[in-house]
């Protein structure tokens, strides 16, 4: 058993262990502590980047789903855009135009073009613009003599001069020296008096041959306006004022009466209604012959019309027909109306090549049985130039194909080719830069929305290219139909006048003269010769035919 002091050394000694151990889990405790805060400042980093990856997941989740989106944005823009393109240019059912031009019923293909057509292109575009600026130097030449201004049969009025203490013992005339002018006498009104002899039979004979007739006087002649006081210079001179020189009758009037003569608007009015009466035979018989043609142009163009009922005047249209082989023209009237109805009544039962504008009325005819229809290259130009402004690039590269066009049209008919060699090189050259311009316009037509001018440019050349092309068919059709446009002109010069017609009666009195009066212009006929002569005639005449422009010919006095 250990002493008492024994028992102390060895508590002391355990004490001293006990307290080493006690510093060493101390030290161990404080390392601890160092390596949690450690460890919950490495808890804390990952927890902050895991947060950041997170972010950066969910960040990439969003990618991919708004990527999604995009995508399907993207597919809509595509399926719209090519609903665009067939809602502009309509549906094809070939896949380019065709090769042989006897078949015209042309596609755009889908090809852009190559690096050098459009280098060729631009350098075209280029060359045009320096043609258009080009300032023309007026180089001095000789001065040609100046054409002759008098027809040979105006009469001459002389005034002879002589120097002034003038001896005819001491000078012998030798000659004149002429100087001449044009002058005018004022119109002059006159009375044109029909006087007719009476004759009675004599007493005597009256008894010895009672079945004599007593009494003999000449018959009056046939009058345009029975027992009316207008002659019929005076009447064709009313018309001529008015749809030649574009004066209401209001103008009409008051230039009678500074010549001495007074009218009324109301007498005018009358003589006018009962001279397009008496012209209706003719009117009749000009649209038989226009729409008896192979080829014909038509359009149509405003014509104000007093309404009644609303008390002001109303948009109405005249349509123009010409046959485009002789010039003949005839304008229709049909209330005002633009519509298909009256396409119809004008156009549905012609058989023949019709040439047109781009409105719409006109595409039910495409492919109706004994039709062709072209178009009208002018109309497709004209709106690429309205599109100069917009985009000049593609507009003047679109003028440059057109241009061409026109230029191998003016080429041959400075050449004078007849027909056959038109439509040859019609074939061999115009054809090829049609095809040409379809190429093109497929290679830009994705850059132009629909309401812009380029792009209704665009549509309008698109859809009618078939129409367009097919006037390389036959040498005798024009590449335009500036013709009946040309034809339209007075109507439009008219209407700046005298404004508008008094009711659809007017108008279509209107359509009568100005269809004749066109149809004289087409055959150079004096207009104020060939109304005073049918006027003259057309009471008496059984064969009207002989009184249309194409036909008509002065007759002999004495064959009347």
């Amino acid at each position: 058993m250990l002493s008492k002091d024994q028992e102390i050394l060895h508590l002391q000694a355990e004490l001293a262990r006990l307290q080493a151990e006690h510093m060493k889990f101390e030290e161990l405790n404080r390392e601890l502590k160092e390596k949690s805060k450690t460890l919950e400042e490495m808890s804390k980093d990952l927890e902050a980047k895991n947060k950041k990856l997170e972010a950066a997941n969910s960040t990439i989740l969003n990618l991919e789903v708004e990527k999604e989106k995009m995508q399907g944005i993207i597919d809509s823009l595509q399926n719209m855009m090519a609903w665009f393109r067939k809602k502009m240019f309509g549906s094809m059912s070939e896949k380019n135009l065709p090769l042989d031009p006897s078949v015209l019923e042309p596609t755009l293909f889908d090809m852009s073009l190559s690096e050098e057509e459009q280098s060729d292109l631009d350098a075209e575009v280029k060359k045009m613009e320096e043609q258009n600026a080009k300032v023309i130097e007026v180089k001095s030449h000789k001065r040609e003599v100046r054409k002759p201004v008098m027809r040979k049969d105006l009469p001459v009025e002389e005034t002879h001069i002589y120097p002034e203490g003038i001896n005819p013992d001491e000078y012998i005339e030798i000659g004149v020296e002429t100087t001449d002018r044009i002058a005018i006498h004022p119109a002059v009104m006159y009375i044109d008096r029909t006087v007719r002899h009476k004759f009675v039979l004599k007493s005597s004979l009256q008894i010895e041959e009672p079945e004599k007739q007593t009494f003999i006087i000449a018959p009056l002649p046939e009058m345009i306006i029975p027992k009316g006081m207008a002659s019929e210079s005076l009447l064709a001179d009313i018309l001529i004022d008015k749809y030649v020189y574009h004066l209401p009758f209001y103008r009409v009037i008051q230039k009678y009466k500074e010549l001495g003569v007074l009218l009324s608007d109301s007498t005018i009015g009358d003589w006018f209604t009962a001279v397009c009466s008496r012209l209706r035979p003719l009117y009749d018989k000009l649209r038989e012959r226009i729409m008896s043609s192979e080829y014909i142009q038509v359009d149509e163009s405003t014509l104000p019309v007093i309404d009644n009922e609303k008390h002001r005047a109303v948009k109405g249209y005249i349509w123009a027909v010409r046959d485009a082989l002789c010039g003949d023209v005839y304008f229709h009237y049909d209330m005002g109306s633009r519509g298909g109805d009256t396409a119809r009544k004008l156009i549905g039962g012609y058989r023949g090549t019709i040439q047109t504008d781009g409105y719409e009325v006109y595409e039910a005819y495409e492919g109706a049985p004994g039709k062709r229809m072209i178009g009208c290259w002018a109309h497709a130009r004209r709106k690429f130039v309205e599109a100069l402004d917009e985009d000049k690039k593609r507009a003047s590269e679109a003028l440059v194909y057109i241009g061409k066009l026109y230029g191998i049209e003016k080429e041959m008919q400075e050449a004078g080719l007849d027909y056959d060699a038109i439509q040859k090189r019609r074939h061999e050259e115009s054809y090829k830069i049609i095809q040409e311009f379809e190429n093109w316009m497929n290679s830009v037509s994705g850059s132009f929305t629909p309401k812009s001018r380029m792009g209704k440019a665009l549509v309008y050349a698109y859809t009618l290219l078939p129409r367009l092309s097919r006037y390389v068919l036959d040498g005798r059709y024009n590449i335009d139909n500036n013709g009946v446009e040309n034809a339209i002109r007075p109507i439009a010069v008219g209407r700046k006048n005298y404004l508008f017609c008094g009711n659809h009666d007017a108008a279509v009195r209107a359509a009568i003269v100005y269809s004749l009066f066109s149809s004289c212009k087409a055959h150079n006929v004096d207009v104020r010769l060939w109304l005073e002569d049918t006027l003259k005639r057309i009471p008496t005449e059984k064969n009207i035919d002989r009184l249309l422009p194409c036909n008509w010919q002065v007759l002999p006095a004495n064959s009347r």
